[in-house]
C-alpha cells in the first residue's frame, strides 16, 4: 500500500535549517518570524505566545509550535524562568503554493508528548542543540525534518484537522483516493474509479469528499495538477513534457486548464514567478 505522507512529501518536500538554540527569558521576539515559516521546540512550559493579531496562547508543557506561513509573533517567558528553546527555519517546496503549507493551520501548537514516536528523536535533538559537536548543524536540520513528519502524522492520526487535505489524508477511506491522484495525476480519474479506490459508493464518496476536503474530486484533481505544473515550470521543464506528465493531451489543453485555475497562461505565470 502506498504511503499517504510519502506520496505527498516526495513531490512537495519540507526542509529545515537550524536558526538558534539556547535559553530564552523575558520578552523574546524571533527575528525571522515575518520572513519565513518557523518551527519552535520548547523543552518546558511557562511561556505565553502572543500573535500579531493580539491572540495569546498559554504553553505550560514541553511543546512544538509550527508557523507554516511567516507571521510576526513573540514569547513572554514567566518571571525568573529561562526556557530552553530551539528554532528552525522551514522551506516548503513550491513556497506559498505548497499543498503541505496550505493544509496546515498557522500556528500549530502540540505538546511534545502527543507527537507519535517522537521521544528518541526529541532526546537527540535537544542534546545536540545545546552541545557544540562537529556536524551539529547538519544533524539538527535532519532531526527537525523528522519532527515535521511527526507533526503531520500526529495531526492526521488524531483527527485534529477537520477540513482540507490533512483531514482527507487522515480519513480511513478517502485517503486511498487522494494517494491515487497524488501518485498518478495523469490518469483520467473518473468519480467511479476514485470511489472504488476508497471502497465507497459513488454517492457516498462524492458527498464525503466535498464534506472533508472542501471541493469536488474533479476540482481537487485540477488543483493538484496545477500545483505540479507550477512546480515543473519553476524547474524550467518544457510545456510539452509537463503536459504529458500531468495528464493533458497537448500544450494547448494544459494552457487552457492552467489559465482557468490561475488566470494566467503557463508562460505568463513562469515570467512572473521567476
Amino acid at each position: 500500500m502506498l504511503d499517504r505522507l510519502e506520496s505527498l512529501l516526495d513531490r512537495f518536500p519540507v526542509s529545515a535549517r537550524l536558526l538558534q538554540g539556547g535559553q530564552v527569558g523575558g520578552h523574546w521576539v524571533p527575528a525571522q518570524a515575518a520572513s519565513q515559516p518557523l518551527l519552535h521546540l520548547l523543552s518546558q512550559g511557562g511561556v505565553e505566545l502572543v500573535d500579531s493579531d493580539g491572540s495569546r496562547l498559554r504553553i505550560d508543557q514541553p511543546s512544538v509550535l509550527l508557523y507554516a506561513r511567516p507571521r510576526d509573533h513573540h514569547f513572554n517567558i514567566d518571571d525568573g524562568l529561562q526556557v530552553p528553546l530551539v528554532t528552525a527555519g522551514l522551506r516548503f517546496e513550491a513556497g506559498e503554493g505548497s499543498p503541505v503549507a496550505d493544509a496546515l493551520p498557522s500556528p500549530v501548537c502540540l505538546p511534545l508528548a502527543d507527537l507519535l514516536g517522537s521521544n528518541a528523536v526529541l532526546g537527540v535533538l535537544f542534546e545536540e542543540a545545546f552541545a557544540q559537536r562537529c556536524g551539529r548543524q547538519a544533524m539538527l536540520d535532519r532531526l527537525f525534518e523528522l519532527v515535521i513528519i511527526q507533526v503531520l502524522r500526529t495531526l492526521m492520526e488524531n483527527g485534529q484537522i477537520q477540513v482540507g487535505l490533512l483531514a482527507g489524508m487522515g480519513h480511513p477511506r478517502l485517503r486511498h483516493a487522494l494517494v491515487a491522484m497524488h501518485e498518478q495525476p495523469a490518469e483520467e480519474w473518473s468519480l467511479q474509479a476514485l470511489a472504488e479506490r476508497a471502497g465507497m459508493s459513488r454517492s457516498a464518496f462524492a458527498e464525503g469528499f466535498r464534506e472533508v476536503i472542501g471541493s469536488t474530486p474533479g476540482q481537487y484533481l485540477q488543483a493538484w495538477r496545477t500545483r505540479l505544473v507550477q512546480q515543473a515550470l519553476r524547474r524550467g521543464q518544457p510545456l510539452k513534457r509537463i503536459a504529458g506528465d500531468v495528464g493533458y493531451g497537448s500544450e494547448a489543453a494544459l494552457s487552457r486548464a492552467f489559465k482557468a485555475q490561475t488566470g494566467q497562461s503557463p508562460r505568463e505565470w513562469r515570467s512572473a514567478a521567476m
